[in-house]
């Protein structure tokens, strides 16, 4: 089960400094000869290291510690922390942004940028004309969905199990709290962990996944996006928006989630079946934090050589702070 939080952005590194080993892993000495006779290690294999500063050998070793293998009460266990972790955070900005709702300004541009690409290019004339729908996963207080998708699409559901974040984003965006026309709207608010979700068949043009995945196991992660195609129309995609760590993985022991490098992610993707279409760094973050990178994700292959199709300028609405 996911906290489905518009989850805290900051990395540990305000109260935890990761060691140089950790930075330039080291494996043990037999480990590392056989590793190299048969093949390069992958992310999951690779170390990491937890908030308390121990090391882990590898990702399944973690899991295994904190989930168990087919122990179904643990792993509860380590959702119903998670949930618990983000019951006692108070639902305003700077409360779900960890303390740094200053970065929230930043987050949404980067955001509105990759996201006008990615329309751009996906949807004739960027989807202007037709009927564009969204879900927003681990909505939080509806920070994203009302700084950015419902300015873009008709109707945005809301997918978030701690009930007064979800309680808060039903105000914040109420018809008469919101600076867009009576044809953009938040249409279903679903108080439901990640991994028990499964969408609409071809309801939505996006699904946005931003801040809320570090919760999942890996199983619930592959097994979440397997469900959530079905969800996806002809030709939509996802967006993951996710904390990056340098290598391995990050284990915060607070808020039980993990933070996983670029490279563990793009296995995860591989085993679910999805496809890079698009990446880009966010800027404009304090040093302090993890790295933030943007992924869309897509069903199918990309074709090579595709070329954007021309955008029309257009006039949105301006950030609402």
């Amino acid at each position: 089960m996911d906290t489905g939080k518009a989850p805290s952005l900051p990395s540990l590194g305000s109260h935890f400094q990761i060691p140089d080993l950790f930075l330039a892993p080291k494996l043990p000495a037999r480990r590392a000869r056989t590793a190299l006779a048969a093949r390069p290690l992958t992310q999951m294999e690779i170390g990491g290291l937890d908030s308390d500063g121990r090391e882990f050998r590898n990702a399944d070793e973690m899991w295994r510690e904190e989930v168990g293998d087919g122990d179904h009460q643990k792993k509860s266990q380590w959702y119903n922390k998670g949930i618990n972790y983000w019951e006692g955070v108070e639902a305003t900005v700077d409360g779900v942004l960890g303390g740094y709702g200053h970065v929230n300004e930043a987050d949404i541009k980067a955001s509105e940028e990759f996201l006008n690409t990615i329309l751009a290019e996906r949807f004739l004339d960027a989807g202007r004309g037709r009927h564009i729908v969204a879900l927003d996963c681990g909505s939080g207080i509806g920070r994203v969905t009302k700084n950015l998708l419902i300015r873009y699409f008709n109707e945005v559901d809301l997918l978030e199990p701690v009930s007064h974040f979800l309680e808060s984003a039903r105000v914040n965006l109420a018809p008469e709290n919101l600076m867009v026309s009576e044809l953009h709207k938040a249409a279903n608010f679903y108080c439901v962990p990640l991994q028990e979700f499964t969408p609409d068949a071809e309801r939505y043009d996006v699904i946005w996944v931003q801040w809320c995945i570090g919760h999942l196991a890996d199983d619930d992660f592959i097994s979440f996006f397997k469900r959530a195609k079905v969800g996806l129309k002809p030709g939509g995609l996802f967006v993951l928006k996710e904390n990056i760590a340098k290598t391995g993985f990050v284990l915060d022991k607070e808020d039980k989630s993990i933070t996983r490098s670029d490279s563990y992610f793009k296995e995860l993707f591989n085993q679910c079946g999805l496809y890079i279409y698009k990446m880009k760094d966010q800027k404009g973050f304090p040093d302090e934090l993890f790295a933030v990178k943007m992924y869309a994700l897509t069903t199918e292959m990309p074709r090579q050589g595709n070329k954007p199709r021309p955008k029309r300028t257009t006039n949105r609405p301006a950030i609402i702070r």
